[in-house]
C-alpha cells in the first residue's frame, strides 16, 4: 500500500494538504516497517489547491494521505480518485503508519476553517 505523509520539513505531519507541497511517501502493510520510496515536493501551482484540471497529479497515484487536517473538498476530491485522507493529531510519520495500521491512530484535533 502507497502511504503518503503531509510535511513540509519533512519531519513531522503537517495540516492542509491541499495547499501542502511536501509529502513523504512509503510503502507499508501491516507489520512490517514502513519503507520510503520518494519525496514529492510540489511547486505552489501543482498543489492540489491550484490545480483544477483532471489530468493526472503524483497524489492521486496513492493509495492513504496522512494529514493533521484536511478541508471536505480535498477529501471528495481524493475520494473521487480512490484515495483515502487520514487526518490525525500524531506527528510523527512512522509512528502515525504503524498506528493506522494498529487502528490507534487519534484523530485530529479540531480547529476552525
Amino acid at each position: 500500500m502507497k502511504i503518503a505523509v503531509a510535511s513540509q520539513n519533512w519531519t513531522t505531519i503537517t495540516a492542509h494538504p491541499g495547499k501542502t507541497g511536501r509529502f513523504r511517501v512509503f510503502e507499508a502493510a501491516p507489520g512490517q516497517p514502513p519503507q520510503e520510496l520518494e519525496r514529492i515536493d510540489l511547486p505552489k501551482e501543482r498543489t492540489l489547491h491550484h490545480v483544477r484540471d483532471d489530468g493526472p497529479h503524483p497524489l492521486y497515484d496513492l493509495d492513504v494521505i496522512i494529514a493533521g487536517s484536511a478541508g471536505s473538498g480535498f477529501v471528495n476530491r481524493l475520494m473521487s480518485r480512490g484515495v483515502t485522507v487520514v487526518t490525525t493529531s500524531e506527528k510523527d510519520p512512522l509512528e502515525a503508519i504503524r498506528r493506522l495500521f494498529a487502528g490507534t491512530l487519534p484523530p485530529a484535533e479540531p480547529h476552525g476553517h
